[in-house]
């Protein structure tokens, strides 16, 4: 059995990281819920949305009344140009606006207002479009009706939108519209967006793509007539509930037929692309590589373990194969969105040799050279300098808990271009002249810069959060340590760890275990922030985190290993993490307590049902709770389908592990979750009554898998701070 000294020796323990991490802050101040709740310790990341323009030495940002698109400088960051004010246009019927877009040309401006959520990305809402050389502002469309998705044409002369799940494309020469499908319908054809799965589990709203020159429209259409409907009751403030449907494909169950689409601008013809395959496909993303001629169409079978890249021709329909990329178990879509595309080819990042990296191809799809390599894994590939042919990207190359952006120049040499230890990410300016940094550790809040790309010298800091820090020096409070923990089968899994303020090693202290432990996820991590931990420290318990197999930045054989039993290394990775923390001298081993949400609150409810009794006290917040309930794309993407995997379904079923579930229970659900439905925890409630099993629950009308508004999350926590109290 491997074990690790815990500071004075004591086994199955923790290495800092940090050196200090472990002296508490010297304030007098103690942490409140309301604190946390009301965003006292939030960082300030306020610095405008900074969109850089096509000059990569300008970028626009909304003023704070949200009234005046202002065009500012990199280099001085002092305002150049006002593009846009609702005071000084003609024929502006409104105060103020939410987003916009710019045309390539910079002549013309839609403005956003009155946005209507739909689900967790896209949104309808009202579009205005401005032209820039008259000052004039009026309605996008015809009817007035709110949209989605407007999209310009690249040389900025047309819009496609959607509206009422059919495409529509606005001339502005000629200020027409003309109408491309007729066929939308709620609930049954969309056409250029995305349903609601797609949205979910590949992060994509926009499934429309203009030409290079401008000539065609490519679109993915959505059939979802035989795709089952779900239904939740919406209470609101009226006697009676009414019924909000969508369709929601649960695993084994049908998707969407897709299918795609190019319609011609002049001739208005309307031409069907038919991939070359045979079985059930994802279209995900399609993108316009360099040319008119290549269509980007990004496939993915429903295994999802294998990821073809078409090139399509709009005009002839003819396909050709660029890229093949298979898995053993699964393609991660992430890395499909993040394609660069060129004159010179793409960029792709593949996990081929076990790990994360970026390989260069040419335009016909051979691959050149292999960019980065090592054991560790990229984290996101940022692009590529078109003009140098650098190309920069973010890594964990210095420890899966850090972050740092590099660059790679043509020749493979590497600049680390971050300079200061925890996590950095990156935004550059359109030419690469400039980026922004976001960077942050464990003790600094984050903390945000101008630099010049070529050199990475700072050109100015934008926001240090110096406000907070002053804050924080008048708290009592223990900053997180971070630790290694090591289970009795020998895993080695990163945590962290928030003491009390006043912690001594000669009390013994209850534990509360925070956890989220989804595919690919990290909970552990070299950034600031101050969360409930805080609040729970400041009443006497000690909080710990841990990564337990299956998640990120440490390679693909840790993160895959979970592959067709998706739970169940989860649960018992916290389980032995538990036993291993009961095994200190100031930790009470039997008042330890689990809590998560979302996939977290799955993996609290399997770690109850398989901890035998290790836990005393859990909390699931929007807890899955058993695979099949879920949608395809997320849950077929680990498990396969239920048919093909009934196994592995059953025996990761906290349905089916009700029995042996230990310790007291608190479940809490939101009744308008849209994404983990409520069905999941009143059905697992059931099976708690039939088992015999005492346990509290909450929901919380009308909220969403998010669980906020108004009053809500102060009573959220509290209730979530009062069961804890009582039960440990």
């Amino acid at each position: 059995m491997k074990t690790i000294s815990f500071l004075r020796g004591v086994i199955f323990g923790v290495i800092l990281l940090h050196a200090g991490h472990a002296s508490a802050q010297q304030g007098s101040k103690r942490i409140g819920l309301s604190d946390i709740v009301n965003g006292t310790f939030r960082q300030n990341t306020d610095v405008g949305e900074m969109r850089s323009l096509p000059d990569g030495e300008h970028y626009t940002a909304m003023n704070k009344e949200r009234t005046m698109i202002i065009k500012y400088s990199y280099r001085t960051g002092q305002p150049v140009e006002t593009l846009f004010d609702v005071g000084n246009v003609r024929e502006c019927t409104f105060d103020d606006f939410q987003d916009y877009e710019i045309s390539s040309t910079g002549y013309r401006i839609l403005i956003i207002r009155e946005k209507e959520p739909i689900y967790r990305h896209s949104f309808r809402a009202e579009v205005y479009d401005y032209d820039v050389r008259r000052r004039m502002v009026k309605p996008l469309n015809e009817s007035g009706k709110k949209i989605m998705i407007p999209t310009f044409s690249p040389d900025g002369r047309m819009c496609a939108y959607v509206e009422e799940n059919n495409i529509r494309i606005k001339k502005f020469d000629y200020d027409t519209e003309t109408q491309v499908t007729k066929d939308g319908a709620m609930n049954k054809i969309i056409n250029g967006a995305a349903d609601w799965v797609y949205e979910e589990e590949f992060s994509e709203t926009n499934l429309m793509a203009w030409s290079p020159d401008n000539e065609y429209l490519a679109y993915v259409r959505f059939d979802e007539t035989d795709v089952p409907e779900y239904s939740m009751a919406m209470y609101g403030d009226s006697y009676y509930p009414y019924e909000q449907r969508f369709k929601y494909p649960k695993a084994g169950e049908n998707n969407s037929k897709v299918s795609l689409y190019s319609y011609c601008v002049e001739t208005k013809d309307i031409k069907a692309l038919q991939a070359p395959l045979n079985e059930e496909i994802y279209i995900p993303y399609i993108r316009f590589a360099a040319e008119p001629s290549q269509l980007a169409v990004m496939t993915l079978n429903r295994h999802q373990n294998i990821f073809n890249l078409y090139y399509a021709n709009p005009k002839s329909g003819v396909f050709k194969l660029i890229m093949k990329d298979e898995n053993k178990a699964y393609i991660d879509c992430d890395w499909m969105k993040a394609i660069r595309f060129s004159k010179s080819g793409y960029l792709y990042v593949s996990e081929k040799d076990g790990y994360a990296h970026i390989y260069q191809y040419s335009p016909t799809g051979v691959m050149q050279r292999q960019v980065t390599s090592g054991n560790w894994d990229v984290t996101q590939l940022i692009g590529k300098d078109e003009a140098t042919g650098t190309i920069y990207y973010e890594s964990a190359e210095e420890g899966p808990l850090r972050r740092s952006v590099y660059s790679i120049d043509v020749k493979g040499k590497k600049t680390r271009m971050s300079a200061l230890q925890g996590t950095n990410s990156a935004s550059f300016s359109s030419s690469y002249t400039y980026y922004v940094n976001h960077f942050s550790n464990v003790n600094i809040p984050m903390r945000i810069s101008i630099h010049e790309a070529k050199t990475g010298k700072e050109i100015r800091v934008l926001q240090e959060n110096a406000v907070l820090q002053e804050k924080l020096s008048g708290y009592a409070f223990s900053p997180k340590e971070f630790t290694v923990i090591t289970t009795a089968t020998g895993e080695e899994l990163n945590a962290w760890m928030v003491k009390p303020a006043n912690f001594s090693e000669s009390k013994k202290y209850p534990v509360v275990m925070f956890q989220y432990s989804g595919p690919n996820s990290q909970s552990v991590s070299d950034r600031f922030g101050m969360d409930w931990e805080q609040y729970l420290a400041a009443n006497g318990f000690i909080c710990v985190c841990v990564d337990g197999r299956g998640t990120g930045a440490r390679g693909e054989a840790f993160r895959k290993c979970t592959y067709l039993r998706m739970g169940d290394l989860e649960s018992r990775d916290q389980v032995a993490a538990a036993v291993a923390l009961g095994k200190l001298p100031y930790v009470d081993k039997d008042r330890i307590a689990i809590w998560g949400w979302s996939f977290g609150g799955y993996n609290t409810l399997m770690a109850m049902s398989v901890g035998n009794g290790v836990f005393k006290a859990g909390i699931a917040v929007a807890p899955p709770t058993d695979w099949r309930y879920y949608d395809t794309v997320y849950t077929e993407r680990y498990m396969r389908t239920p048919k093909e995997n009934k196994k592995g379904y059953d025996e990761t079923s906290p349905m089916n592990l009700v029995k042996n579930l230990q310790g007291k229970l608190l479940l809490i659900h939101g009744t308008a979750d849209d994404n983990v439905h409520f069905k999941q925890s009143i059905d697992y409630a059931e099976a708690l009554v039939q088992a015999g099993k005492q346990f509290e629950m909450h929901f919380y009308r009308d909220r969403d898998h998010g669980i906020y508004g108004g009053n809500t999350r102060m009573h959220l926590y509290t209730r979530m701070s009062n069961f804890l109290f009582d039960n440990l």
